[in-house]
């Protein structure tokens, strides 16, 4: 036997000092070693335990369960059924139907490595993992079969995402790969996913919207219904056709970047307008014409709750509208028994809240919307127009109120020449004249703009914002001509304001104060049965004293213009009136096109927002086209409409009857309001043929002294809030 080598004998020497127990420093290494892989071990034993367990108690996999699509049951207040969304039309494709630019369309977009892995992809999640945490943007990491099994199985919504979902979700992912074939798997896929207005599957988009066949559909068409499925109402070539393009462009993009198609097919496709074949759309849905808008917001809602896509999840779904009163608004929008319209293009949008708990009782985005649309842009939502003045009470007046700027109703400010703070831009009012010193109340009935752009000054931009953000309003970016508009330069209804923004903020005014958000659900019940119930919850936006001066100013607009033609004789009242107004160029502009009208007022934008003790209504009027201005007694539709919702809801409901009661803090001095404390004040009386003047109405003539506080100061915020670009002065 030959001697061990050197180098063995090194080898042996360095173990055995190495597992040299004596040597406490080693040993300690040992240990902590062996602590680490027992660990590893449990770990390991438990995870494999839990998702066994998780796996044992995931729904049974059925050939139901994967090619039924549930009915979701909606209804209203009283909890009679108003739709069945389960009952729309859906026609299947077979395997052999789908054409295989469609499957690569699908496979492109959604999974690249569809058929590279077995229902979960390591490698994705991984590359999920990596981008999530490098890069700003969320990437998810779920394979086309999970997305299927999600949508068979499970909700969207991200507090749902939780260990036990995610491991049923692979599991059944995992079986499904085992039970059925690649191309399978796609048909059930195709044949599942919803495709807006009320078509289920890719084959019932294709008959719906190209009448024809999925194998007879052109590149472009099969990769326009591809890239639906992500969000089948924001890409509706109908609705939605900048969107559809740029969405069918993508999944285009993905197939040419994984060699689906070549760059030849590719120009040619992302070529094609998004218009190309498309049919007029035949109506489909399950429920009147005059619940479209509001179930738009309800499916919405859901889904922002829930994370299920109400459209195909079976749920019964209890909502908050009146369906007598949303009836009635359509009837005001579509007959000419209330409202005297100059035309069908005219657009009306309003939302109807009970000011208690915030719930929307009745909405219409439109008149006159294509019948054959389902669940398409809903107007009453929408930020990209402007309420003008009816912005002043919430974003001047009630915020100086608050912050204790003005503490009575009586308090004096000069309407006056004055420019945009920081700036050497002028204030003009809507008339380009100017009134002089006026009670604060009287500068909100008359609707100055002057006194307006003043008061945010006193209160600054960013208090004024976070008075805005307490009522559900927000900017990117506050001006000071945000003083008189809602106009804002990001496109997105998270910021500016809509008729379901204004009539919930207006509704705090009416209920001491408390905001509540609008909504549209009250109760969910899910496919097991099992429920959840949403109470309203209100939160203190203002003091009530706050409320009661802004309601009891409010209730003068109801007495001059165009805010006595929403008056209803004998109901306790308040609102605002708004008009936006073009600019100088614009109105050149105009005046090619339009050049004899009898009106000294020429709006983009009309608008109404009012209020009684028990609901709130907000109205915007005017065309699709920004450009096509609303004249003569068009200014009044506004106010036409409100003035016959309130009237009607009078009449069923009694609501108006009601004065506001004043809270504890405030006095009443002939016509004004006072907070406790606060000194008599002047006051002024103002008429349109006022002109910077300056008189003591008979009615102060006993008073002793002025409230010099109640001027407001200059701000140091003013810097911060020049207007790049002023909007014209709005009433």
């Amino acid at each position: 036997m030959k001697k061990p080598t050197a180098n063995f004998s090194n080898f042996q020497k360095r173990f055995k000092e190495m597992t040299d127990t004596k040597n406490p420093l080693k040993r300690a290494l040992i240990i902590l070693v062996n602590v680490l892989l027992g660990l590893f071990v449990a770990l390991f034993l438990f995870g494999a335990s839990l998702f066994l367990y998780y796996a044992a108690t995931a729904p049974d996999l059925t050939e139901e369960s994967l090619t039924a699509t549930a009915s979701s049951l909606i209804y209203d207040a009283d909890n009679n059924l108003i739709a069945d969304l389960g009952s729309e039309k859906r026609t299947n494709a077979d395997t052999e139907d789908i054409p295989i630019d469609l499957a690569n369309a699908i496979v492109a977009i959604e999974d690249h490595r569809f058929y590279d892995h077995r229902g979960v992809d390591v490698v994705r999640i991984l590359g999920a993992v990596w981008n999530n945490l490098t890069s700003s943007s969320t990437q998810g990491g779920s394979t086309l079969t999970q997305q299927f099994i999600k949508l068979s199985f499970f909700s969207t919504s991200q507090e749902h995402q939780t260990l036990k979902r995610k491991a049923q979700e692979a599991w059944l992912s995992l079986q499904l790969e085992r039970r059925n074939t690649k191309e399978e798997i796609l048909t059930y896929y195709v044949n599942k996913v919803y495709m807006a207005n009320g078509n289920y599957g890719m084959q019932t988009a294709a008959n719906s919207y190209y009448g024809k066949d999925l194998s007879s559909l052109s590149l472009a068409q099969l990769a326009l219904l591809a890239g639906m499925p992500q969000a089948p109402n924001q890409y509706d070539p109908y609705t939605a056709p900048e969107a559809a393009k740029y969405r069918r462009d993508i999944v285009l993009s993905q197939m040419l970047r994984h060699d689906y198609i070549d760059q030849a097919a590719y120009d040619e496709a992302v070529a094609t307008p998004i218009e190309d074949g498309l049919l007029p759309l035949t109506s489909s849905s399950s429920y009147p014409a005059y619940m479209d808008n509001y179930i738009k917001e309800v499916i919405e809602e859901v889904q922002e709750k829930t994370g299920y896509n109400l459209i195909d999840a079976g749920l019964h779904v209890y909502t908050n509208v009146n369906t007598a009163a949303q009836q009635r608004l359509w009837d005001i929008y579509h007959s000419d028994a209330y409202v005297n319209y100059p035309d069908t293009e005219l657009q009306v949008a309003s939302t109807v809240i009970d000011v208690t708990n915030g719930k929307v009782i009745a909405q219409l985005g439109s008149r006159h919307q294509t019948e054959a649309t389902s669940l398409g842009t809903n107007q009453a939502v929408e930020t990209n127009r402007d309420w003008g003045s009816t912005m002043k009470p919430i974003t001047d007046y009630a915020p100086a109120i608050e912050a204790g700027i003005y503490n009575t109703t009586a308090d004096p400010i000069n309407d006056a020449p004055y420019n945009y703070p920081g700036t050497t831009t002028p204030v003009n009012n809507w008339d380009k004249s100017y009134y002089g010193y006026m009670t604060i109340q009287d500068a909100i009935m008359y609707s100055r703009n002057v006194p307006a752009v003043k008061s945010l000054e006193a209160v600054g931009l960013k208090n004024s914002l976070k008075f805005l953000n307490g009522l559900g309003i927000n900017y990117p970016e506050m001006f000071y001509s945000n003083a008189i508009s809602s106009a804002t330069s990001v496109s997105s209804t998270e910021y500016g304001a809509s008729s379901e923004k204004m009539a919930a903020a207006y509704a705090a005014f009416s209920n001491g104060g408390i905001y509540y958000e609008p909504q549209y659900v009250n109760k969910i019940v899910f496919s097991d049965e099992t429920e959840v119930s949403y109470e309203p919850e209100g939160s203190q936006a203002m003091k009530a004293t706050t409320a009661y001066m802004m309601t009891e100013m409010m209730k003068t607009v109801l007495n001059y213009g165009a805010g006595s033609n929403a008056t209803i004789r004998g109901l306790y009242q308040a609102g605002k009136t708004g008009t936006s107004n073009y600019t100088d160029d614009e109105i050149e502009e105009l005046a090619q096109n339009y050049p004899i009208y009898t009106s000294s007022i020429v709006a983009p934008d009309e608008s109404f927002v009012g209020y009684n003790s028990q609901y709130a209504m907000a109205v915007w009027t005017g065309y699709k086209n920004r450009m096509v201005p609303i004249l003569d007694s068009s200014l009044y539709v506004a106010t036409d409409v409100y003035r016959n919702m309130m009237l009607y809801l009078y009449e069923t409901t009694g609501s108006g009857s009601t004065n506001w009661v004043m809270p504890d803090g405030l006095y009443r001095y002939g016509s004004y309001i006072y907070k406790e404390g606060a000194r008599i004040t002047y006051t002024y009386s103002t008429t349109e043929e006022t002109s910077e003047s300056e008189e003591e109405s008979t009615e102060s003539s006993s008073t002793q002294e002025t409230n010099e506080e109640a001027t407001p100061p200059s701000n140091d915020d003013s810097t911060n809030g020049t207007p790049t670009n002023p909007p014209a002065d709005n009433d």
